[in-house]
This record gives structure tokens, sequence and C-alpha cells, in this order.
């Protein structure tokens, strides 16, 4: 899965990245919402984790702006991670569009699992199973088998993260 963080901390912004990494995640990271908006024109992601106290245009108005109708982003989930934890910035922060909030410090099992929620209801919301030749991948239940006759039933195959991403993937820009 691809995801775009938005970080403008450095060291907060290599902490996640290198966590999401090691859990399987390709990650891509910008320091602001202008150069994540200017990324967003021109590359798809799974999903977004945006900070709402950005230099420039904050997280809230990137948000914003993603959610419009004419941007390719529109259906991409967001998660919003800041250290504003007020009633108000949480309520305008689901209101402007993001589809969770959590608030900073958290903690890497707790991100992985919001994260994986999002990915599960975004990704029902198209098809859950993959197929491709023998293989059938359960994208929402995070399951994979190969069916080695025409009529056998399927055996499942156990992937660690990073070939889970890989053969995901592959799946989902079949037969490119």
């Amino acid at each position: 899965m691809r995801l775009l963080l938005v970080e403008d901390d450095i060291m907060v912004a290599s902490g996640i990245k290198l966590g999401l990494t090691e859990a399987g995640y390709a990650v891509d990271w910008v320091g602001s919402g202008e150069r994540a908006e200017e990324v967003l024109q021109r590359e798809t992601f799974d999903v977004a984790v945006v900070d709402i106290g950005l230099p420039g245009m904050d997280g809230l108005e990137l948000t914003r702006r993603m959610r419009r109708p004419d941007i390719a982003s529109r259906d991409m989930p967001v998660l919003i991670l800041t250290a504003r934890d007020a009633l108000h910035d949480r309520v305008q922060g689901l209101d402007l569009g993001a589809d969770d909030y959590m608030v900073k410090p958290f903690e890497l099992p707790e991100l992985l699992a919001r994260l994986r929620a999002l990915l599960r209801r975004s990704q029902a919301a198209n098809s859950a199973v993959l197929n491709f030749g023998p293989l059938e991948l359960d994208t929402a239940n995070r399951w994979v088998g190969i069916r080695l006759q025409p009529d056998a039933p399927l055996q499942p195959i156990e992937l660690g993260p990073r070939e889970w991403t890989v053969l995901e993937y592959l799946m989902v820009h079949a037969p490119k």
C-alpha cells in the first residue's frame, strides 16, 4: 500500500516513515500542504496521514482541498495525526473530510490498526477480492489463496507484510 505522509517535523516524520515502512507500506513524505497538493496532482496514494500544524497551508485546509469533486484524491482515506486534541479541532478535522483523527503522542500499533481499518473500508467500496489467474486475494481479510486445479478449492498462501504489499500492488495493477 502506498501512503502519503504530510508532516513538517523531520524527527516525527522519519520515525513514522520507518515504522510504516517496516510494516510493509511504501511511504512518500512531504513537509508542507503545498507540496502535498503538488504531489497529489501527479501521484496516486492509497491513504494519507496529515498533520494539522503545517507551515503555510495547514492540514485542515489541505484535507478540505483534497475532498473537492474535481480532485482525484477525493475518495482517498485521510487520517489526521496531530497534537491538537481539543474537541473542536477533532470535529473540524472530521467535518472537513478526514476519515479518522489521532492525537500525538501515539503508539505505532494503534496507528497501523487505524490505517488497516481505513484501507479495509475504502477497499470494501471497490472490490474486496482480487483475482488474477489462479490467485485470489481478499484485501478485507488479508488472505491470499491459489487454485492448483480448475475446480479445486483455494489453498492458502502465507505471506509476510512486504510480500503481501507487493502481491496486492501487482494484482491491483494487473495485467499491466
